[in-house]
């Protein structure tokens, strides 16, 4: 979609055209983009800094955003905002201004790239005379319709119930009517809005019932593979950053994987068997993103256990976006949120993804630095497969310990073990001797060296 930019800075979108769609077509929606030149007061943000995002790039993220439910972005517009109006975020010109636009584009919805109160979010929606949703309220409706398991529809179902219950003030317009007591006691009795409330509570905790008892069956399956036990590592990343890919690529599962922001939701887990033999459950978990909403955090802070729960944590980056620097910063708060230290390089592999889409320049110098130690320790395109044979090898390292030269010998009692060994080492050369007996040489890891002892039962002879 091209873009303009007025005298003012306002970055300005032209309407798209979708042949064939003239009649009933997708939403047409006006996306604004707030930049505020300083924080509110009372924001709990304030006192911790962040790295600055370029608007450019909000903008874009915010129109990804809007196309991820197929909305029709009909005008753009990035604004800067120096004083946030408490009744309406923008100043009255500016509001006048969308309004006359809304009106021209004929749009139906406007989205406000920012957390908007409900006061303000109800009096946009009157003077601009249409929907209003804020960013908390567009990427619940994106997590709504990407969830497919009953788990994902029903936390995002919880994370919906307690965004409205804040907001039953704009909602609707009954909300003034009084009910009788019930009884004879009589009364005024509750007020709708009271009414209305108390229904959405008891949605709530019944809601919560059922999202316990899935969290339970969770639990379940989580203990019987800690008995095999397998090691879990998770991978994260800021949305879009090419999970599902990576994904895809180590596991050979056919997890979609688009150019989207939140193309996938639901965390998909498949066992891999790496280089030398240790297999491992890899799990895809849903995409982070800048001010994930709250209710997002805690409702899906089950699916996330598998993170918290994870031997060893992925944090794929997407090394060619201009913000990857400041998209790190909002995966590590949210790894720190649930407990999970970014900084534990014992834990936490960062992983520089689509290397294939730098320049000659920018790549020969990021290889260059994370050879030298100076930057993270690998560097990848899940797209081409560059770098995927070392990020295993890391991997296996970290999960199974450095790899060890060993000499086995397997009497003729002890041959059933001889495929094992083939399949959980490198085995370098083998010797069949006349007694029926067989010797092998091979480099294993250091865990499965320690299971080579156990099944052979003798001593650790080096």
């Amino acid at each position: 979609m091209a873009r303009e930019k007025d005298a003012d800075g306002t970055v300005r979108g032209k309407p798209a055209h979708h042949p064939g769609t003239e009649a009933k077509g997708p939403t047409r929606a006006v996306v604004i983009v707030p930049v505020l030149t300083r924080q509110p007061r009372g924001d709990d943000e304030s006192s911790r800094p962040r790295l600055s995002r370029s608007a450019d790039a909000r903008h874009d993220e915010a129109v990804g955003l809007a196309n991820a439910i197929d909305l029709d972005p009909v005008h753009t517009a990035v604004v800067t905002v120096a004083d946030p109006r408490p009744a309406t975020l923008l100043g009255s010109g500016k509001v006048a201004e969308f309004a006359d636009i809304v009106k021209e584009r004929k749009a139906e919805l406007v989205i406000v790239d920012h957390p908007l109160t409900p006061v303000q979010q109800r009096n946009l929606e009157k003077e601009l005379n249409a929907k209003v949703l804020d960013r908390t309220g567009l990427i619940l409706e994106i997590f709504g319709e990407r969830a497919r398991t009953k788990e994902g529809a029903l936390q995002v179902e919880l994370a919906h119930l307690n965004y409205q219950k804040g907001r039953l003030v704009r909602s609707w317009t009954h909300l003034e009517r009084q009910r009788g007591g019930a009884g004879f006691l009589g009364g005024p009795g509750e007020t709708q809005i009271e009414s209305d409330r108390r229904i959405l509570q008891d949605k709530i905790t019944k809601l919560k019932h059922e999202l316990e008892t899935v969290r339970r069956t969770r639990d379940l399956h989580r203990a019987k593979r800690k008995k095999v036990p397998f090691p879990v590592v998770a991978i994260v990343g800021y949305t879009n950053a090419g999970k599902s890919t990576l994904f895809n690529r180590l596991t050979g599962a056919g997890v979609l994987a688009e150019d989207m922001l939140f193309a996938t939701l639901d965390p998909t887990l498949r066992r891999v068997r790496l280089p030398h033999g240790t297999p491992v459950i890899l799990s895809d978990t849903v995409g982070f993103i800048s001010d994930l909403p709250t209710h997002l955090v805690a409702a899906f802070r089950a699916t996330l256990e598998e993170v918290v729960e994870a031997d060893l944590v992925l944090h794929l980056r997407d090394i060619s976006d201009p913000d990857t620097a400041a998209q790190a910063e909002d995966v590590e708060r949210i790894l720190g949120d649930l407990g999970v230290d970014a900084a534990d390089t014992n834990r936490v592999i960062e992983v520089w993804n689509k290397i294939d889409l730098l320049d000659e320049g920018n790549r020969e110098r990021l290889l260059a630095e994370s050879a030298s130690g100076k930057a993270p320790p690998i560097a990848i395109s899940a797209v081409t497969g560059e770098g995927i044979d070392a990020l295993k090898a890391l991997i296996e390292t970290r999960v199974s310990g450095e790899l060890e030269t060993m000499t086995v010998t397997l009497n003729p009692a002890q041959l059933g073990q001889v495929d094992w060994l083939y399949r959980n080492g490198d085995v370098v050369s083998r010797t069949d001797n006349e007694d029926g007996s067989v010797t092998l040489s091979l480099t294993a890891t250091h865990s499965a060296r320690q299971e080579i002892d156990s099944r052979l039962h003798r001593k650790n002879n080096g």
